[in-house]
């Protein structure tokens, strides 16, 4: 097995935080937002709220990806902090809800943009879709530094054209800024329960920030670069968020957004607002570049997922064979893996579903992250990053995605039961297989570091000897 190489720097890192995090879901969920709260105001409060949310957790997992530089996120966090069988459920999330979902609706959102431009392939969603992820797959399959490059391009080109979008959407688009004014109850929508599910789909666009931690073995100077990647890229992203949504809120009314003539939310908001502003013809080549972005987001996804069941196959809490390198320090077969599994979830899922899937999973294990800082300093392990703010802001980070969580098993039991039984299953499938196998040596570690569940190694003398 050929160990992964730090070969990654602050550029590549921090790009894939942003295509990680611009996917799908910016330029889904206002629709659905518009549908609970009828308010634009508090629609952009919802988004800096839940920007600051994502930067109090991009802040812990920076203390936390400092501490403990290997690939894995909430697996390796969670696995030393509390048991290897809470790390076992978090890296089952982590395929199911953390990548393999997300990968499925971003290209099921790609798909319905291509059929916004080319009314030919409106109703091949899925097929498109399916298509996206086996190309974008096979891109990453053989070589991290290539797809690295390939990958800070693509982010680079996506954030330089949103901004543009953003730029001349405001300046010569023809929309109307009476759009924005308050109405339907304003700001006190904020603190109901409608608020906190438009945070729920607010978080799903927000997904990502914490992804530079799944590829910490193969960062250079983990210690300062993952930090500085996870907050400058949660910073980026929260700002194109907000003025991209106060865009899309200038182009179209709130109640158009909500309704669409009572045919349901729009889902579409990019295309819907492109085309009001700009009209048809310039319309459909904005939505290109959302579809590029979309494009984007799906590769950051392939490339990151995969390093976390690599390190639970690692620990034998997967089969074996998903710990297997290449040369160039990819695991292949686990690549392989999780696009068979976002193909499965294209054709067995629609995009609201999907949504609100991933937004219940993921809140919970993030916020069981969240609080490892807390157990991981009593337990003495200390890294050169300090999270900003502490305690109030891991504090204020478990509070908020507790809040969301109840909220949404209220709004939507069935999901939550879902969710609840893929858990289930992979508790009773660590004690039934796992819990008595011995971890494999982990190539991507320094000699004599544990993969165990006792990491006590001091943080300078990893970095020295690595």
């Amino acid at each position: 097995m050929t160990p992964p190489r730090r070969r990654l720097g602050l550029t590549v890192t921090a790009a894939i935080v942003v295509a990680n995090m611009i996917g799908a879901g910016v330029f889904t969920s206002t629709g659905l937002q518009a549908a609970g709260m009828h308010d634009p105001l508090t629609i952009l409060v919802c988004w800096v709220v839940g920007g600051v949310i994502a930067l109090c957790g991009a802040t812990c997992y920076a203390e936390l990806g400092s501490m403990l530089p290997r690939a894995g996120g909430e697996y390796v966090y969670l696995r030393e902090a509390y048991h290897p069988a809470v790390g076992f459920m978090s890296g089952v999330a982590s395929l199911t809800a953390g990548f393999s979902a997300p990968i499925a609706a971003a290209g099921i959102t790609f798909a319905a943009y291509l059929g916004k431009i080319f009314p030919s392939l409106d109703g091949h969603a899925k097929i498109i879709a399916v298509v996206l992820i086996l190309a974008i797959t096979a891109l990453h399959m053989f070589d991290s530094k290539v797809g690295g490059r390939i990958q800070a391009g693509l982010t680079i080109g996506k954030v330089v054209l949103i901004f543009g979008f953003i730029v001349v959407g405001i300046l010569s688009g023809n929309g109307d800024w009476s759009n924005l004014k308050s109405a339907h109850g304003g700001l006190s929508n904020v603190g109901t329960g409608s608020f906190a599910i438009s945070l729920m789909y607010v978080g799903y666009a927000y997904l990502g920030w914490n992804s530079a931690a799944y590829i910490a073995n193969e960062v250079e100077k983990p210690e300062r670069t993952i930090p500085r990647a996870l907050l400058l890229g949660t910073l980026v992203v929260m700002a194109l968020y907000v003025l991209l949504n106060m865009v899309f809120l200038y182009a179209v009314p709130v109640d158009t957004l909500a309704s669409n003539g009572g045919k349901g939310p729009i889902m579409e908001v990019g295309d819907a607002a492109a085309r009001v502003l700009f009209g048809h013809r310039a319309g459909s080549i904005v939505s290109s570049v959302i579809a590029l972005a979309l494009v984007s987001s799906v590769s950051a996804m392939i490339m990151a997922g995969p390093r976390v069941y690599a390190a639970m196959a690692t620990d034998r809490a997967l089969p074996s064979l998903l710990a297997h390198h290449n040369k160039n320090g990819v695991p292949m077969n686990a690549v392989v893996i999780q696009g068979v599994l976002a193909i499965a979830f294209v054709m067995i899922g629609d995009l609201a579903w999907l949504l609100q899937f991933v937004g219940f999973t993921l809140s919970i294990f993030a916020a069981l992250a969240v609080s490892s800082v807390f157990i991981l300093r009593r337990r003495g392990l200390t890294s050169r990053y300090k999270t900003w703010g502490y305690p109030l802001t891991p504090a204020v980070f478990i509070a908020m995605s507790a809040w969301v969580t109840y909220n949404g098993i209220k709004q939507s039991p069935r999901n939550a039961l879902i969710g609840a039984l893929v858990l289930g299953a992979a508790a009773g499938a660590y004690y039934v297989f796992m819990r008595n196998r011995e971890p494999l040596p982990d190539e991507s570690l320094p000699e004599g570091m544990s993969t165990g569940p006792v990491l006590k190694i001091p943080l300078a003398e990893v970095v020295d000897r690595d």
